[in-house]
């Protein structure tokens, strides 16, 4: 009986000390760069770790985060993570969005408990950056975090994400595209987790290469949409070819293709995933929107599996961003581009609805051979494609509406034929003047497509929409606008309309335009040549009944120079402000 009360007293002993020795947490020599930061710039924290964990990767295992303080007292809370890209490293990013001192402190925390550093501190100074985009007060359009105006111009440019240093976006390529006036890319990256990482653990080659491109976006002020998931990752049978790649993705280990929207399993390892995309790169004001998923019905879970748990996990996902991104960026997501790809679910979850458009799949299309037959012209068609969705998003969803994806060759006129240029130039100014937020995303940057695509007429839409305040615009809503020989389109606020006018039979000199329920008042009105991209008129006109009519100059052969007014032109109508009352005089 005395040797059993010494074994558990022994044994005892020996848990004692089993547990009094094991080590809490340290952080170990912290580095700040800068001791100064530009407002919204970055700052990065690294440090090393000591600590009891397997999984570096895993929150369960080791929790990082640092309690930021802004100059004002408000509070942040800042997820670190896993660098292994330039040596083994913890980090911590973080973008200040006042100016001053701020102070912060890290934890971390592993299965022995907690550690916590001393107080550290930081200031943030003037910058000149605009910050990240968010919705506007509006909730129709998208500004910057300072509140300047934001109208996204630009194209999917995907990269491919290999290694560092080894991707199809080229500096030198976003440095032309940013001359042209193209403030956003999009694109879809390859998943975090592959086969060779393991489930759980990031690819810190891919990871690496999106610091890279969005720190080539920051150096640019341009924007990046990122594409989280794109559908041929979570494809194992739809639609085949290059649209297959479950075969590469992980989760395959732990669920079927048709049940990855609704494994509980699965969902767990996510939730530690977007997190990660959070600490990592949610800092950054070139991060635009995460793009959540791109053609969710091009994935077994939505073919094989169930639709509705599709549309569901697109609402988690979202309420997982909503929920921890501390920079709040938009989300959205997308079905594909077919007539009858109307994603009502995905339109009411997401920040911004993004519908697509492959006109070639079910839309108005001229399919008689000829275009002299056609009932209507191939370009009416397809500008009439556009202002049809766009405007289904504008009255079914209060939030800002965009063309997701479009483009490609999926249309009537192929992408080496100059008439192509025209789809996408009556593109942009159909979308720009039925409601979208941004050019409709026009898939994708190639060689085959950029002698079309890439031209001035990017540059010219975005000098017309530089001078339109769309965060600041009150009371937007479609204009009541017609033209007496054409098309007309156009968008009205309290403080001014713009619109399109556009006539795929002949130009549209001489025309008249009219536009209804403005208010009564003296208005500038500014005439643009969309093609040409510069202002050819201006003046005033009146509106005294609620209504304002004004006729297209026509332009015509001057010293043997063409001055061709074309078949479209755009114009902005801004109301002038009331004559302040002149002052009463009292007598005495």
């Amino acid at each position: 009986m005395k040797n059993l009360h010494v074994f558990f007293f022994a044994l005892f002993s020996m848990l004692q000390i089993n547990t009094f020795s094991a080590s809490l947490p340290e952080i170990i020599n912290i580095r700040q760069r800068p001791d100064s930061t530009g407002l919204y710039e970055k700052l990065e924290i690294s440090f090393n770790l000591n600590a009891d964990y397997i999984n570096p990767f895993d929150p369960d295992e080791i929790d990082i985060s640092a309690d930021f303080t802004s100059p004002s007292g408000k509070k942040w809370l800042i997820h670190g993570f896993y660098d292994y890209s330039y040596g083994t490293l913890w980090k911590i990013r973080f973008s200040p969005d006042e100016t001053g001192k701020w102070s912060y402190t890290i934890t971390a925390h592993d299965k022995n408990g907690s550690a916590t550093s001393g107080i550290q501190s930081f200031v943030a100074i003037k910058s000149g950056k605009k910050g990240p985009v968010q919705i506007a007060p509006n909730r129709r359009y998208l500004k910057h975090s300072d509140g300047s105006q934001f109208y996204g111009v630009g194209l999917w440019y995907n990269d491919g994400y290999a290694e560092f240093n080894n991707g199809q976006v080229k500096a030198e390529e976003l440095d032309y595209l940013k001359s042209l006036g193209v403030n956003f890319i999009g694109s879809f990256i390859t998943p975090l987790e592959t086969m060779g990482s393991g489930l759980g653990r990031y690819d810190q080659n891919i990871c690496g290469r999106l610091d890279e491109l969005i720190g080539m976006c920051e150096d640019r002020d341009m924007v990046l949409s990122l594409n989280v998931w794109f559908h041929a990752y979570l494809s194992e049978t739809v639609w085949g070819g290059g649209n297959i790649r479950w075969y590469t993705n992980p989760y395959q280990q732990i669920t079927k293709a048709k049940d990855f929207y609704r494994s509980e399993t699965a969902w767990k390892y996510q939730e530690k995933l977007y997190r990660y995309f959070i600490a990592r790169w949610g800092y950054s004001r070139a991060l635009a929107i995460w793009f959540i998923i791109d053609e969710v019905n091009g994935t077994d879970g939505w073919v094989s599996g169930d639709s509705t748990a599709a549309s569901g996990w697109a609402q988690k996902v979202h309420t997982y961003f909503k929920t921890n991104d501390p920079f709040n960026h938009p989300t959205t997501g997308t079905r594909s581009g077919g007539i009858n790809e109307f994603w009502h679910q995905g339109y009411q979850t997401f920040d911004l609805a993004a519908r697509e458009i492959y006109e070639g799949q079910g839309f108005q299309v001229n399919k008689t051979g000829t275009i002299d037959s056609a009932a209507v012209n191939p370009l009416k068609s397809s500008y009439s494609n556009y202002r049809q969705e766009i405007q289904k998003l504008w009255k079914g969803y209060e939030k800002p509406a965009i063309v997701g994806e479009t483009g490609w060759d999926h249309m009537f006129y192929e992408p080496d034929m100059p008439e192509y240029q025209s789809v996408y130039h009556n593109a942009l100014w159909v979308a720009l003047t039925t409601g979208s937020a941004m050019t409709p995303f026009w898939w994708a940057h190639s060689s085959r497509l950029n002698d079309n695509v890439l031209t001035s007429q990017i540059t010219n839409i975005k000098k017309f929409t530089d001078l339109i305040p769309f965060g600041k615009l009150t009371d937007v809503m479609p204009a009541d606008v017609k033209s007496v020989r054409g098309d007309a389109f156009a968008i009205k606020s309290n403080e001014l309309t713009f619109g399109w006018v556009v006539n795929d039979e002949k130009d549209v000199a001489g025309d008249k335009i009219s536009l209804s329920s403005l208010k009564t008042g003296k208005y500038k009105l500014k005439i643009f040549h969309t093609w040409r991209g510069q202002f050819i008129d201006e003046k005033e006109v009146t509106c005294t009944d609620g209504s304002v009519t004004f006729g297209l100059p026509y332009l015509k052969i001057t010293d043997s120079h063409a001055n061709y007014i074309g078949h479209d032109i755009a114009f902005i109508l801004e109301r002038y402000p009331d004559p302040t009352p002149a002052p009463v005089k009292v007598k005495r």
